[in-house]
């Protein structure tokens, strides 16, 4: 039988037992346990004592104390009197399997007379535990949090009575933080397993590469086949494997320095942000964006707006900028991109398993994991929240599929920019609403709403009616409060990357919150409208443009094309007033910068460089740097770039059943010696990737001429649905079937972080050439600047304000032709031109000692006068001080002309 406390117990029964059930006066007291304490900072002693005392006090013959392990799903047996004392440290079971693991999942305490009745009973050999026969655990629970789990069992039946329950549940209490120090301090059950945990399940490992390295370390082969996950690889180490491995490659002192490294960062108060945005402290900035590219093995992006979200949050994060973001968890990501014999794209969807993922549920300020309601005339929708630890902030992730919600709406966000207009609507409805909602529950009140791209725009109707709400206005008087708290980027200056809806999708999911703002579906549909009195279809853009006191672009010459394209949503103003700024975008360095040049930049830039690497001088270092060595490190990254995509390259052949000699010829494609030629991106039709085929019998001459080669590395995905942009890329990769370029040419399938490391890290020139000024910004060549290589681009997006005339390379001269085929035939000319009379000479010509020493000052002078201005340090730094501050009302003074 099985008592709980719930249950009414027989008095008949506790009579009987009148010898065993205790006192209160029987309880451990929390003078007993500290006078149990062998010595400060030893619990697993202090553990073992208080186990004694117990089975002692309540005469029974077993008392153990089981810890939950790191991952919350496993128990380990921590401490025993009357089980075999060698299997402390090594029995554990999953919280899912035996009577320990049911009070664990179900933190109550469980009884039971006789265990081998018990449908939960697992008999554990090694323990010997067989002649027991009766068993009692309770939850260990430190400041509402479980610890572990406290047991008692005896060789003879026995009925536990609801006394004995009650007062064992209170010795547990005062044992409780006994174990939480043992889980803290990790000192003699899984010190390497506990940190090295502790480092997985927070994203600051991701641009640590010492801390990333600890896992490549421990099983290189596994590391690279669950995609550097190290979440999934230490669900493959039992702590007695982890344990070995650690001791063999001699990692303790390595883990403990990085856990330590981990501690002080998120420690640190001496911040950028701690002295220029305190501000914030109270009420952050809420960063709202459909997807957020952290790292590859958190597959919630899909390309450059992802990568920028995950890069901004990143430099957030070492800046010390108080800020959350908030997006959406997408069950199976963007599609696994796979081409078949004639190139074409197929897509595959695969299932995410969340438990691999180094995510935790958010929990609400009511204790409770949060669950978010946003209604729709079809009825609610409900989502869960996730918490990702990115460094110092919280990104936080919503998920429709729970329990409640009809299956259209639990698959809702199941996939990243997949399905049709009804499907987006509905993934940006609970972006926006849902995530204010849920920071809400979270207890957060952001200072500051920053919308990345327009698919968030609903955030801010959101806002307005809570303002509303919480101080009985109006929303006229509502919308200036919030708007001058709201900043807006748009991204694209392509029609078509902005989302529009037609009305009666906006009523049928926005029906119930214009009703709560008390506006008419008029008023709420001219919100959306370029013209608040036509047909148009609701524009996220417009919504975003109007509700938000400071916009701004992404690059200089994006500002100017998004003021043109937005002049008629500010009748009255020249173009040049309309209120659009830029803050051009940058990348994140210590994730992008190769270890290799991160070491080489350590000895020549200054102890602490990539701190401040925000700043002109500290990049001066770089002319100090020998020819040799900067160019040898770059060789070295060029050959590993290489070996990548011939691993890449042979295991897409094989997929595809391809004969032994297609990948034969592929172990050895690319030269290390050749100028390599990388494009990595989307292939949308405007990116162009196909430009420099125009003339297909010049290419072919230079890639095979013998005494100075060419060859490309291509990769990127087409959106499913654009099927121009499929055949452009079937273009490309048909490519490597080609005899004038097979050995010259290789498509890296299934583009994404990874593949883009390697590529930007590796490559000798980036090709960039869309048709200006469509490219608002692109953040690809600047990743390759701080790992030398150089740009090969239009002049567009941040390249027109970078290019000096010798820190790179142009297509054309910024000037475009009103007719399309025109402006692509120039340009295709000028990339040929700029091919065959600059880049390959100067790549080509060496000294005595073999080195192109023009090429390297080119390095270096690309290095030097892009590494400030084009990283995401810089970036943050301009959104903090430009717009973050004075949004949330943090300026000192603010001077205005009055015209």
């Amino acid at each position: 039988m099985e008592t709980r406390l719930d249950q009414p117990n027989d008095p008949v029964q506790d009579q009987d037992h009148a010898a065993c059930s205790l006192d209160a006066s029987y309880v451990l007291t929390w003078d007993e346990i500290a006078n149990l304490a062998a010595e400060p900072g030893k619990p697993a002693e202090t553990l073992m004592n208080v186990v004694a005392l117990i089975a002692r006090r309540f005469g029974t013959d077993v008392c153990s104390a089981y810890l939950l392990e790191p991952d919350r799903a496993n128990l380990v047996l921590a401490a025993t009197i009357g089980l075999r004392p060698e299997c402390v440290g090594k029995l554990r079971m999953a919280i899912n399997e035996g009577l320990a693991g049911l009070v664990a999942e179900q933190v109550r305490p469980v009884a039971v007379e006789h265990v081998r009745n018990h449908p939960r009973f697992k008999y554990f050999s090694e323990a010997g535990e067989d002649d027991y026969q009766s068993f009692l655990g309770v939850p260990l629970i430190d400041r509402g949090v479980l610890q572990g789990v406290l047991v008692v069992q005896t060789l003879e039946a026995r009925v536990f009575p609801e006394r004995e329950i009650r007062l064992l549940t209170e010795a547990a209490t005062r044992v409780a933080p006994v174990v939480s120090e043992a889980r803290t301090l990790d000192r003699f059950i899984a010190p390497a397993q506990e940190r090295l945990w502790a480092l997985a399940r927070n994203l600051w490992w991701s641009w640590d590469y010492d801390s990333a390295s600890l896992f490549r370390d421990l099983d290189p082969l596994r590391w690279s086949q669950l995609n550097h996950s190290p979440v999934s690889l230490l669900n493959e180490y039992p702590l007695a494997k982890l344990e070995a491995r650690a001791a063999e490659l001699v990692l303790h002192s390595r883990i403990n320095y990085a856990y330590r490294r981990l501690r002080e960062y998120e420690d640190a108060e001496r911040t950028w942000g701690a002295r220029h945005a305190g501000v914030l402290r109270p009420r952050p900035v809420a960063y709202f964006s459909a997807e957020f590219g952290v790292h590859e093995s958190l597959p919630v992006y899909s390309g450059g707006l992802g990568v920028l979200a995950g890069d901004h949050i990143k430099s957030a994060s070492d800046l010390g900028i108080p800020l959350v973001g908030v997006g959406l968890f997408y069950g199976q990501g963007y599609f696994r991109q796979r081409l078949d014999r004639d190139g074409w794209q197929h897509e595959e969807y695969l299932e995410t398993d969340v438990s691999q993922l180094p995510m935790e549920a958010a929990i609400g300020k009511n204790g409770r994991p949060v669950l978010v309601q946003v209604d729709t005339r079809h009825g609610a929708i409900y989502a869960k929240v996730w918490r990702v630890k990115v460094g110092r902030c919280d990104l936080f992730l919503l998920d429709s599929d729970v329990a409640g919600n009809t299956p259209e709406d639990r698959e809702m966000t199941s996939r990243l920019y997949g399905g049709d207009g009804r499907v987006r609507v509905h993934q940006e409805l609970l972006l926006g609403v849902g995530g204010l909602r849920a920071l809400k529950a979270l207890g957060i009140t952001p200072g500051v709403l920053h919308l990345n791209e327009g698919h968030s725009g609903f955030a801010v109707l959101e806002a307005i009616r809570q303002r509303m709400e919480e101080e009985g206005i109006s929303f006229d008087m509502a919308v200036p409060r919030v708007a001058r708290e709201v900043v807006f980027t748009t991204h694209t200056p392509v029609p078509a990357g902005h989302d529009r809806f037609d009305a009666d999708l906006i009523e049928e999911h926005l029906g119930p919150l214009r009703e709560s703002l008390g506006l008419s579906k008029a008023s709420f549909m001219a919100l959306g409208r370029e013209n608040p009195d036509s047909d148009e279809r609701f524009c996220m853009t417009v919504l975003g443009l109007k509700l938000s006191r400071r916009a701004n672009a992404v690059s200089s010459l994006h500002g100017e094309v998004s003021r043109a394209m937005w002049t008629g949503l500010f009748p009255g103003k020249l173009e040049d007033a309309v209120p659009i700024g830029h803050v051009t975008n940058g990348v994140h360095v210590p994730t992008w910068l190769a270890p290799q040049m991160f070491r080489l930049y350590d000895r020549h830039l200054g102890t602490g460089w990539h701190l401040r690497s925000s700043e002109a001088k500290i990049w001066e270092g770089i002319d100090n740097v020998d020819d040799g060595e900067l160019w040898e490190t770059h060789f070295n990254l060029k050959s590993r770039m290489i070996e990548f995509v011939r691993r890449r390259a042979v295991k897409q052949a094989a997929r595809r059943d391809e004969p032994r000699g297609v990948l034969q010829q592929l172990e050895r494609v690319l030269s290390p010696d050749a100028l390599t030629i990388g494009f990595a991106r989307r292939f949308a039709t405007y990116k162009r990737a196909n430009l420099f085929l125009a003339d297909i019998e010049k290419i072919a001459s230079m890639v095979n001429d013998p005494k100075r080669p060419v060859q490309f590395v291509f990769a990127g995905k087409a959106h499913p649905l654009d099927e121009p942009g499929k055949r452009v890329l079937q273009q490309i990769a048909q490519l490597m079937r080609d005899s004038q370029f097979a050995d010259k040419f290789v498509f890296v399938e299934d583009y994404d972080i990874n593949v883009g490391r390697h590529l930007t890290q590796g490559v000798d020139v980036w090709l960039n050439n869309p048709r200006r000024p469509l490219e608002a910004s692109g953040t690809s060549g600047q990743k390759v600047v701080l790992n030398g290589g150089l740009n090969l681009s239009v002049l567009d997006g941040w390249w027109a304000e970078a290019y000096d005339g010798l820190n790179g390379f142009a297509i054309g001269n910024g000037r475009t032709h009103s007719e399309m085929d025109v402006h692509d035939t120039r340009d295709g000319e000028d990339l040929m031109r700029v091919l065959r009379e600059e880049v390959i000479p100067l790549y080509y010509q060496r000294d005595r000692d073999g080195l192109p020493r023009g090429w390297i000052q080119r390095m270096k002078r690309t290095i030097r006068t892009l590494g400030w201005r084009f990283n995401a340090d810089r970036m943050v730094m301009d959104y903090t001080l430009q717009c973050y501050v004075p949004a949330a009302g943090g300026t000192s003074s603010d001077s205005r002309l009055r015209l």
